[in-house]
């Protein structure tokens, strides 16, 4: 789920790590569906550390800073209540 943060870098938060580029736009609304999602990494809409990325199952770790349409985020492990 994709959390604002006031500096203007959103922060999604996983469960697994890495998780596939196209996976991430998913799981973080940012696309409606898988095949949206493959559409903008193909068309070269994303921007992975700020280059642009055409592999749609690009793994994202923690760290990498994804950018898509005006917005930037990165990932972050969500951390497991025991």
């Amino acid at each position: 789920m994709l959390e604002e943060n006031p500096e203007k870098i959103n922060i999604v938060e996983v469960a697994q790590i890495p998780i596939e580029l196209n996976k991430l736009l998913k799981f973080a609304g940012l696309a409606q569906s898988g095949g949206e999602a493959k559409s903008f990494v193909s068309r070269g809409l994303v921007l992975v550390n700020g280059q642009v990325e055409t592999k749609k199952r690009k793994k994202i770790v923690p760290g990498d800073i994804v950018e898509f349409n005006g917005r930037k985020f990165c990932v972050a492990v969500k951390e497991s209540i025991s």
